[in-house]
């Protein structure tokens, strides 16, 4: 198979049938990503301990505490509240691109396939943001004050902040899907090259380091978005 090939086979979405139920490869992905983290959480959450932690628990508390901060820091005083829903966002993201490194393929499933590879999956993620940061605008201002919010800071910018709300998701979607379907490609090329020594560290680069930090640039823009509707106030 060239290269042409395996980029129409990766754009496009497997989909695995049970009985009458056809269910799309990156959704069992995603329960399979679901089922490891639950399973590891209830591990690590097992004999926990006030008075006599272990150093286990004290890593993870550590870990946990440091993951809420950076994502409240973010956020600010008014939009605090959703800390735990941009973590749980974070750590699905940061793990799906990470699970790249363990992606093996069969005939009827690519197993670890990262789930941010499909863009219903970018465009999902997106759509929630999006919905959250109407919602916010809404809620902190009033249905009036969200409303005029975008005549600010002067009338005649309006259609471009009308048109920023659509613009803002699509934005959101195509740069993290992008990014992880860019790195795809080019390690595929590198494959190509030399497919034993040489993809070893470009993998480390590409499913490793660029994987996080597309989690936590989709998850910053967010947090920024979030405390933009939940601060500004419209006189």
């Amino acid at each position: 198979m060239d290269i042409g090939e395996r980029l129409v086979e990766e754009l496009g979405v497997k989909n695995v049938t049970i009985g009458s139920f056809v269910i799309s490869e990156s959704i069992v992905n995603t329960w399979i990503l679901m089922a490891i983290i639950l399973v590891v959480c209830l591990l690590l959450t097992r004999n926990l301990s006030v008075d006599n932690p272990s150093k286990t628990q004290v890593a993870v508390e550590s870990f946990v505490t440091w993951i809420q901060g950076m994502v409240r820091d973010m956020l600010g005083e008014h939009a605090a509240k959703y800390t735990d829903y941009i973590c749980t966002v974070l750590v699905f993201i940061a793990l799906s691109d990470l699970s790249a490194i363990f992606e093996t393929e069969t005939e009827f499933l690519t197993f670890f396939k990262p789930a941010t590879k499909d863009l219903n999956v970018t465009a999902a993620l997106a759509l929630m943001t999006i919905t959250l940061v109407i919602y916010t605008g809404i809620t902190s201002k009033g249905v009036g004050g969200w409303m005029k919010s975008f005549t600010m800071p002067m009338a005649i910018v309006t259609p471009l902040n009308i048109i920023e709300v659509f613009t803002k998701p699509l934005s959101l979607c195509m740069r993290l899907f992008g990014n992880i379907f860019g790195g795809f490609v080019i390690m595929a090329l590198i494959k190509m090259i030399m497919p034993i020594i040489l993809p070893i560290p470009f993998s480390f680069y590409f499913d490793v380091f660029d994987g996080l930090i597309q989690a936590y640039v989709f998850v910053f823009l967010t947090c920024i978005y979030l405390s933009e509707a939940a601060e500004v106030e419209v006189e």
